[in-house]
């Protein structure tokens, strides 16, 4: 019998649960997004979810999630009143940042001011060394005095981060002791724990950025795990961090920044499972839902990860030469490309005359005009009800009533009266743009990154991902389009299958050749120790993966290397400079062939254990009947017109290609398939659009 366990993710317009049943099938459910209070909605669902399926709560082993509390809360402004403690004369390193900046001409850009304010940034006389020597003795006194105002300025949280801390921890732990003495209720990060490693403004503001959503995410988190258990259901509850690993609800909250792109994160997951269960070794992922498209980048069936990464400031997407824009946070994440592009996604006008779409979104609340909950702008979701892509009569099993007249109205009286054009052309031109916005996401993760997107496959996914992903798929000369089965709630499913995992890095700044291979062991074992422990139960299962973060001397940013076998040899050690030389071939398209030395700036340890099942065994059931193939019409652009496009639900769809158009109806979404091209179903379950002579 199949462990039962429950995924919850939370969007910006649904939420979406997943569960694995007694008899090995995966139950889906769909409920609208509570933003007053998100835990209302994954309370609901989950509720609802197991009361249809007859299952009861006490009966669930393990709640998953992925929630946007900590990205809101960056993004909204709305993190905790947080301090700063830092070494005498470092006070300005978050107003400093780096000598970048995103729009290289716009002379009017304004960065963000940073998450502590100069007022809450503390300065206490000490100093470390880069090798860890004690320059400066911490003064005792000076940093009573420090407490003794971080207590009149009545803050929640305190980051504490000195120069070279990462060398000899001594100092951050002692002011750490003292601080959670005097401020019991406090979140106190010390830099130490969160980020070992050089780059003062990076160390700074991860520490900082952890800090500031550590009170949100720990009052949301521990009070979801409360109201689940009130409601009967007591597993234990994990939740997905941005490097694409679950990890258990305590350890989130001592270190929520492990979470900030935790959502997404999910969906590249499942996507990533997917493929492989396909036969594809290279694909990107196009993840739409309500209010924003991700992108990802899966070549050789390894997921793309970084740690150069920012958050809020409008960045979209993870680079090193464009920064600058939001708070700089170097852990591991997934590396994604995020667009305001959504199902939900206003329509507008700028100031030119051109036509936008988004980055605003009318959410769960109002909603698009078509679900007629208050909402009078338009938006892509009425727009699509225009095109005929979406049921004019309901949505998620006819959870969301839809009303096609609402949508009409706004569509003409905001967007056809202005371009003066018929309701249709309109809609297709909001169509159109929130496609080329997509586009944006997708060349961000390969043209742009000197992979041609011909190459690769395309799965799609999220609400709209099957709507849009066959024809951007079209544009940019992809052949073969997946939308898996219940691909508009894949990123729960995702939690499902995902491992658990945690990782932690420290500071290991040496010339490789100068590397005592007894001392890199040393190191590697106390982190071993250390994301073992993490692991709890799995740790009878976890794989340790190692590695070390390597640069030419001259360089700027590093390199990871993994680190191969169990023991540390001497020619462990030699061989690194070879690893490294490769991966930076690999990366950059040359490397110096051994004329420049190499050396190593951090080591990490990763332990990682299967905890949900594969791709290959998902069988999918949203426990709804599919209704008998039906005819609309639906208009494909110009070149088309309006075309009497044939309804049918997956199950209609056979391994023997059926030529578009045609419009797939599910519970979970919506697939296009446009002339041109044809669809047929695997064994798997998978839909596969297929484009003809590619």
């Amino acid at each position: 019998m199949t462990a039962i366990r429950v995924a919850a993710d939370i969007g910006g317009t649904f939420t979406d649960i997943a569960a694995t049943l007694p008899d090995g099938t995966i139950a889906t459910h769909k409920v609208l997004s509570t933003p007053a209070d998100y835990a209302a909605a994954v309370v609901d669902g989950v509720r609802d979810l197991l009361a249809r399926r007859g299952v009861k709560g006490r009966a669930v082993e393990e709640v998953l999630h992925a929630c946007t509390v900590a990205t809101n809360s960056i993004l909204e402004g709305k993190g905790a009143r947080t301090a700063l403690v830092t070494t005498r004369g470092f006070r300005d390193v978050l107003e400093l940042r780096r000598v970048r900046v995103p729009k290289l001409y716009d002379p009017l850009w304004i960065k963000p001011p940073p998450l502590v304010p100069r007022g809450l940034r503390f300065e206490v006389t000490e100093r470390l060394g880069p090798d860890g020597t004690v320059v400066t003795p911490l003064d005792e006194a000076d940093v009573d005095r420090v407490i003794a105002e971080i207590g009149k300025a009545k803050v929640e949280a305190i980051a504490v981060c000195f120069l070279h801390s990462y060398a000899n921890p001594i100092h951050e732990r002692r002011v750490g002791e003292k601080l959670r003495k005097a401020f019991p209720d406090a979140f106190v990060t010390l830099s130490v724990d969160i980020l070992p490693e050089i780059r003062e403004y990076e160390r700074t503001s991860t520490t900082v950025v952890n800090a500031y959503v550590g009170p949100p995410v720990k009052a949301y988190v521990g009070a979801l795990a409360d109201r689940l258990k009130r409601d009967g259901v007591a597993g234990r509850l994990l939740v997905m961090q941005s490097s694409g690993g679950i990890l258990d609800a305590p350890t989130v909250m001592d270190q929520p920044a492990r979470i900030v792109e935790c959502g997404p994160a999910a969906g590249v997951i499942g996507a990533a499972r997917v493929a492989s269960a396909a036969g594809m070794n290279d694909v990107l992922t196009l993840d739409m839902g309500g209010t924003t498209a991700k992108a990802s980048l899966i070549e050789a069936g390894r997921i793309a990860h970084t740690d150069e990464y920012e958050v809020g400031g409008g960045i979209s997407l993870s680079s090193r030469l464009v920064k600058g824009a939001g708070y700089a946070l170097k852990l591991p994440v997934i590396d994604i490309s995020e667009v305001g592009a959504g199902g939900g996604s206003l329509v507008r006008f700028d100031r030119g005359g051109g036509l936008k779409v988004g980055p605003e979104s009318a959410g769960a609340e109002p909603g698009p005009a078509c679900y007629n909950l208050g909402g009078s702008e338009p938006t892509v979701t009425d727009a699509n009800v225009i095109l005929g892509f979406v049921n004019p009569n309901a949505l998620a099993g006819g959870r969301v009533p839809i009303d096609a007249a609402k949508a009409k109205a706004a569509i003409q009286d905001k967007v056809a009266h202005r371009l003066g054009s018929s309701i249709e052309v309109a809609a297709w031109s909001v169509f159109e743009v929130a496609s080329s916005t997509m586009m944006r996401a997708l060349k961000a993760v390969s043209t742009y990154r000197g992979r041609d997107p011909r190459e690769f496959g395309l799965v799609a996914f999220g609400g709209n991902g099957g709507v849009f992903g066959p024809h951007l798929a079209k544009e940019l000369g992809i052949r073969r389009v997946i939308v898996p089965p219940a691909a508009g709630v894949l990123s729960a499913i995702g939690l499902l299958v995902s491992d658990v995992a945690f990782g932690r890095s420290r500071g290991y700044l040496k010339q490789t050749l100068d590397a005592k291979p007894e001392e890199v062991a040393r190191l590697l074992g106390e982190l071993a120790e250390e994301v073992m422990a993490k692991l709890g139960p799995w740790q009878k299962t976890a794989t340790l993966s190692r590695v070390a973060s390597m640069r030419y001397s001259s360089q700027a940013f590093e390199l990871p290397v993994s680190i191969p076998g169990d023991a540390v040899t001497a020619e462990t050690v030699k061989a690194l400079p070879g690893r490294f030389e490769a991966e930076h071939q690999a990366t950059y398209g040359h490397n110096f062939r051994g004329t420049v030395p190499t050396e190593i700036v951090a080591l990490s340890v990763t332990a990682t254990a299967p905890a949900g099942g594969s791709a290959e065994s998902l069988r999918v059931s949203s426990g709804r009947g599919e209704e008998a193939e039906q005819t609309r019409r639906a208009y494909f652009g110009p070149d088309h017109g309006w075309v009497a496009t044939p309804v049918l639900g997956r199950a209609g769809l056979g391994p023997a290609p059926r030529s578009g158009p045609l419009i797939v109806e599910e519970y979970e979404g919506t697939t296009v398939v446009p002339p041109g091209a044809s669809a047929s179903r695997d064994a798997i379950g998978n839909i596969n659009v297929v484009f003809e002579g590619r």
